[in-house]
């Protein structure tokens, strides 16, 4: 699976050249130029909310760029296995396409892409086994590249993430989740009652007519064609059974609400995608239907 970094067919992925992700042309011109194994590459500015995390469980481990509250990248060994799956939720895919690369600096994998895309994370995955030279691969700014779709590059994972992440995945070792930060130290969204929220983050989407939310805590931002950017909602949350709950609070001055509840096969009604939970939200006097899943 290993590609060297000086073969022209990957050049893209290292010079960031292409259609990038999200941040454009205009973000990567004002980001920080670094210099990573004899090469420059621009690294667009950060914002606050834009993060590496490493995410462990029984499951496996997870290496997760989140961008604007959104997750960007996710790297992903499973436990007791010898597997590598990188992930872009923003990637379309091509059906011709069969190849997704990701590396950083001079060193690049390839891994076997989906080309009906991932229907359980969105976007397009690839996988393969994984690279001897994983370390490298995470060692510094990270960029994906599907065709002509580049995500990156990002800047690079702590040093304490990037080893801890390769080690699992080429041992086969988990390492123990980490601990919550103290609560001065976690977002706003995450806080309630001086509590910690332990909710998890979820997605919802509703067709007839479209809308979205991206949820985080007891903060929602609710999107729909007309705001495609959306608009954070900051809620009251309070919890169901199976990770579901009801978001409660006040969107352009009128009652904003939200119910999440568990319902396994759940469709939106325009593809054949099914989801693990329901989701009702009423907004602008009505209430509109959708299905939620883990983000």
């Amino acid at each position: 699976m290993r590609i060297a970094g000086s073969v022209a067919a990957l050049s893209l992925l290292f010079t960031g050249c292409g259609r990038g992700d999200e941040a454009g042309d205009d973000a990567t011109a004002a980001g920080t130029k670094v210099q990573t194994d004899g090469r420059t590459v621009t690294v667009p500015h950060q914002r606050a909310s834009d993060s590496w995390d490493l995410q462990s469980s029984g499951e496996g481990v997870a290496l997760v760029y989140s961008k604007s509250g959104n997750i960007a990248v996710r790297l992903f060994c499973p436990s007791g296995g010898s597997e590598l799956l990188v992930n872009v939720p923003a990637f379309r895919p091509v059906a011709s396409e069969e190849r997704l690369s990701f590396g950083s600096g001079g060193e690049a994998a390839a891994l076997v892409a989906d080309t009906s895309g991932d229907r359980q994370r969105g976007g397009v995955s690839g996988a393969g086994a994984v690279p001897e030279n994983l370390p490298a691969l995470v060692g510094g700014p990270i960029t994906v590249n599907y065709g002509y779709q580049n995500s990156g590059p990002h800047v690079a994972p702590s040093s304490e993430f990037a080893r801890a992440f390769a080690a699992a995945c080429l041992g086969g070792t988990t390492p123990p989740p980490r601990q919550p930060p103290p609560l001065g130290e976690v977002s706003a969204c995450l806080k309630q009652d001086g509590q910690r929220l332990q909710n998890p983050a979820l997605r919802a989407v509703g067709t007839e007519p479209f809308w979205g939310a991206q949820i985080e805590g007891r903060c929602v931002t609710y999107s729909h064609p007309e705001d495609q950017d959306g608009t954070r909602v900051w809620t009251r949350f309070t919890p169901a059974p199976n990770g579901g709950g009801t978001w409660s609070g006040s969107l352009g001055g009128r009652h904003f609400e939200l119910i999440v509840r568990s319902e396994p096969g759940c469709s939106d009604g325009m593809s054949d995608r099914r989801y693990p939970y329901a989701a009702e939200v009423a907004v602008n006097g009505e209430r509109r239907r959708g299905c939620a899943q883990l983000r």
